[in-house]
């Protein structure tokens, strides 16, 4: 269940994400507009790493498998 708690927390800022990149016309990627929520969420400490760590390090070791496909 801590699982799915962490990936929410990473979809929710994905989203944000996509919800900027329509609000901001510059020709930036949803994904790094999430991404970039995310860094400065984790260095001023809104979210902590412990929040996110789990699914994160799941996402990076999958992501090999993604680039193959």
């Amino acid at each position: 269940m801590q699982y799915v708690k962490q990936f929410m927390v990473i979809i929710v800022f994905s989203l944000v994400g996509q919800a900027l990149e329509t609000l901001v016309p510059l020709p930036v990627p949803a994904a790094a507009y999430g991404l970039v929520l995310l860094l400065l969420a984790l260095l001023t400490g809104l979210v902590k790493l412990e929040k996110v760590k789990g699914a994160a390090d799941f996402l990076i070791s999958v992501m090999p498998v993604l680039f193959i496909a």
